[in-house]
């Protein structure tokens, strides 16, 4: 059977003006178009509201994902078209594409099949431009971080440690590592250099945890960038690009509006990924989708020991949210790749390795009840090649367990597939208590502490390994006064383990730190475990081959 592919479908949708569907949301006094389809949304939205409830929040996460991912974006717009159709008010919240992945292997991030979010190509593309502002913003503070060098250093910054590096939203291992300043003393000073991923910059999280201009701006100069010969830090305050880097980021700090394909509201900010960095959307987008919908669908990146780890114990800690219920996707595919089943044979119905998998299901459904003590479902989302008794298998699997599930056909079905798993959503908000929700370590515990408390309670190690560069630079960290932030811990999306080849719910595993670094403006440690890169690179054929555009400016390939 053929199937249209997700370009074709998007294409195909007769979008609304994104006035009427700001008029629908309740934001149409407070939009600034961007065409017909796209808008940004004042910030003046939140100030004007704020003796307005708040709706129920709901967090969309997933299981330990293949390298294709397991839908949730697709879930989350599903989920919220169900509700719509059940007769809910309901926003959706989700994060901007990277360029990296849609030109790489994953794809894009603005759902599948029947649950999108559209103008697809542009939110797949260049959309608004916020990512091209983090980015200038990101490499303005390089450039003077250099001049700053290059006219007399009277700060003292030692060349050899600065923790700064430029970006570029794309995959491109061969900047990971380079030399930059050469030829002569005119050109600058000599020094080793790098790229970041756009996502992966500290101007990303910061953009996306900040509540305000003025807290943007106070998170910016926060930055730490180096150090000096005497080995004290350096702020972007000391470098004095703070207020310029704001200037650049004034209007990407605005979420975007635009809408899924059956017309419910989709607020669409900000893009970090969960593995090299928090993985969430903006705070200020999910706090006005709460304010303009009785029920907030938002997501985290990657499977829930990373995304939904991360959006609970960072993101709700700083922002005060606390959600409603918590979704968590599962595939079939996903379950047979746990059970030993190699990514080439995924097509090929196994029941077997489905039952053997499914213990990585349980460990994640166990983390968000047992360490969050959040109510919890799981969706298991149904993809072309599942077989009608692997869905039945699965299904009865998880209720013989005790493991709450519904079915979701949203890739085929849109919201009508979503509508079983909205109805039960509706019911875990209304009727399960969430008063219990903790976190995973508290603020007063050692940096050592926390990263042992994520990897014992939410990965299931039996312990962390320091290195020693990672354990000196933790107590230079405690001591300079950051012992209380929370801990960002970079990890491979593919194993509860630091090692992507260990699935299922492995036992007995410790989990290396290879080092530890402060993002004093986003207000976390971020801690790099395992062979983790903040710069990715492109697969042997990235999905850039298949992309095309025809004379009329049509494109085709884009999924």
């Amino acid at each position: 059977m053929a199937y249209l592919t997700d370009i074709e479908i998007a294409q195909q949708c007769k979008m609304k003006h994104i006035t009427e569907i700001a008029k629908k949301a309740g934001v149409e006094a407070y939009i600034e178009q961007y065409g017909n389809y796209k808008a940004k949304i004042d910030l003046s939205l939140l100030s004007d509201t704020k003796d307005r409830k708040d709706g129920k929040l709901v967090l969309v996460t997933a299981i330990t994902p293949t390298p294709a991912g397991e839908g949730k974006t697709t879930t989350t717009i599903g989920l919220a078209d169900g509700l719509s159709r059940i007769g809910k008010k309901v926003t959706v919240a989700l994060r901007e594409p990277s360029l990296g992945p849609v030109f790489g292997i994953k794809g894009g991030a603005a759902g599948g099949g029947y649950a999108q979010v559209v103008p697809m190509e542009d939110i797949n593309l260049h959309f608004t431009g916020d990512f091209h502002a983090i980015t200038s913003a990101n490499n303005l503070l390089a450039a003077m971080i250099d001049n700053h060098i290059q006219q007399g250093n009277e700060l003292g910054i030692d060349v050899r440690r600065i923790t700064w590096k430029r970006c570029l939203d794309m995959n491109d291992r061969q900047l990971r590592f380079i030399t930059d300043g050469l030829g002569g003393k005119i050109n600058g000073t000599p020094r080793e250099d790098g790229f970041d991923i756009t996502v992966a910059s500290e101007v990303m999280a910061v953009l996306c945890l900040s509540d305000s201009i003025t807290d943007l701006k106070e998170r910016l100069s926060r930055i730490v960038i180096g150090y000096t010969y005497k080995d004290e830090p350096v702020t972007c305050g000391q470098i004095g690009a703070a207020g310029a880097m704001t200037a650049l980021l004034k209007d990407a700090l605005k979420p975007n509006l635009v809408q899924t394909l059956e017309g419910t509201p989709a607020f669409v900010h900000g893009g970090p990924f969960a593995n090299i960095a928090h993985g969430c959307n903006s705070v200020i987008a999910t706090k006005m989708a709460m304010k303009m919908g009785d029920y907030a669908i938002t997501e985290a990146g990657f499977g829930a020991d990373l995304g939904a780890e991360k959006f609970l114990d960072i993101k709700c800690r700083m922002a005060g949210l606390k959600p409603s219920a918590v979704v968590m996707v599962a595939t079939v595919r996903a379950l047979k790749m746990h059970g030993g089943v190699p990514k080439t044979d995924l097509s090929q119905e196994n029941i077997e390795a489905l039952d053997s998998g499914i213990s990585n299901l349980l460990r994640h459904v166990s983390n968000i009840k047992n360490v969050y003590h959040l109510p919890c479902v799981v969706a298991v989302n149904r993809f072309p090649t599942d077989t009608d008794r692997e869905i039945e298998a699965i299904i009865e699997k998880c209720r013989s367990l005790g493991v709450n599930v519904r079915l979701s056909t949203v890739w085929a079905d849109g919201g009508k597939g979503g509508v079983e798993l909205a109805e039960e959503v509706v019911r875990l908000c209304e009727e399960e208590d969430n008063s219990g929700f903790s976190f995973s370590y508290e603020d007063d515990a050692s940096i050592e502490d926390k990263i042992r408390a994520v990897v014992q309670k939410v990965y299931g190690g039996d312990d962390v390994v320091f290195l020693p560069a990672a354990a000196k630079q933790m107590a230079k960290l405690t001591e300079m006064g950051y012992g209380k932030l929370p801990v960002c811990i970079a990890k491979t999306q593919y194993s509860f383990s630091d090692d992507p080849k260990k699935l299922g719910a492995p036992e007995g595993f410790k989990v290396t730190v290879r080092n530890v670094k402060v993002s004093a403006g986003a207000g976390f440690i971020v801690v790099l475990t395992g062979d983790i890169m903040t710069m990715p690179g492109l697969p042997k054929v990235p999905a850039a081959m298949k992309i095309d555009v025809d004379e009329n400016g049509k494109i085709t390939g884009l999924f």
